[in-house]
């Protein structure tokens, strides 16, 4: 028997990295999941966004998991989307009790933009990571208040959520600034929804091995400037966690080992948050 046996889990950004390992663990642990990612590229983010291919693997591994999903194409800045999404997951399986907003981008160019630029970066990670996590929120939690059962609400944020870094450029402002807007909904909503027993918490990763770190124009950055190098490291001994190290950490927050855990910024980030 798992952790979360029999619970249903909705989950953004499902298709590859974190969002995929979210829901091939929670399958493991007995969850069945209800997943969406957009599936198309977004013009002002520099990589390649995951496919309706790797989305379909997903749902093959969840599977193989041993459990049940619903996952469709949606874009999590659209609210009707989500919503739908939603409402179609709970329809099939007839509840909702974890909900995992993951769904984030991370514009990089290292070269001089022009403003329109900097606009397009800062509207388009702004749109995705703070409008997506509220749009998350907003659809899931009148199926939460319905269950009646309390449940579970972990938003991804970062160690810029938490440390002020970012850089001088649409991009890097805007994730540092979505992801410490996240936390300010978490704690809302934590007060919030606490008297009903839904408990809501923020995970902050430091670099994980997906895309988002692992992109070419990242990768072309820290070639180019070796002194950003120590300011990106973690104390322990590890350049970068993988997708499962925070699987480990959300299956703990969305379990009944973590009952009473609400309204906590929980770093897995290998002591980065931690250093001067």
């Amino acid at each position: 028997m798992g952790s979360v046996d029999g619970k249903v889990a909705f989950i953004t950004g499902v298709a590859r990295g974190q969002g995929r390992s979210h829901a091939i663990r929670l399958a493991r642990e007995g969850a069945n999941i209800i997943g969406i990612d957009i599936c198309a590229d977004i013009a002002a983010n520099g990589y390649p966004m995951a496919s309706r291919a790797e989305l379909d693997e997903t749902v093959e591994l969840v599977e193989r998991a041993g459990g049940k999903i619903v996952a469709s194409v949606a874009d999590v800045r659209v609210f009707d989307e989500v919503q739908s999404a939603v409402d179609a997951g709970v329809q099939q399986f007839g509840r909702l009790d974890i909900v995992l907003s993951n769904a984030g981008i991370a514009p990089l160019a290292f070269r001089q933009l022009t403003i329109e630029e900097e606009l397009a970066q800062w509207r388009a990670v702004t749109a995705v990571n703070l409008d997506g996590a509220y749009h998350t929120a907003w659809a899931t939690i009148p199926h939460l208040l319905a269950g009646n059962r309390g449940g579970s609400i972990v938003f991804t944020s970062s160690t810029a959520g938490i440390k002020g870094f970012g850089g001088l450029q649409g991009g890097g402002l805007g994730y540092a600034a979505s992801k410490t807007g996240i936390v300010g909904l978490m704690r809302a909503l934590a007060n919030v929804l606490a008297p009903m027993s839904i408990r809501v918490n923020t995970v902050h990763p430091t670099a994980v091995n997906t895309m988002m770190a692992n992109n070419p124009d990242m990768i072309d950055f820290l070639e180019k400037n070796p002194g950003a190098g120590p300011h990106m490291q973690n104390p322990m001994p590890v350049a970068q966690l993988e997708p499962e190290d925070i699987s480990a950490a959300i299956a703990y927050l969305v379990s009944d080992e973590a009952k009473y855990v609400t309204g906590v910024t929980f770093p897995v980030d290998a002591g980065f948050c931690n250093k001067v």
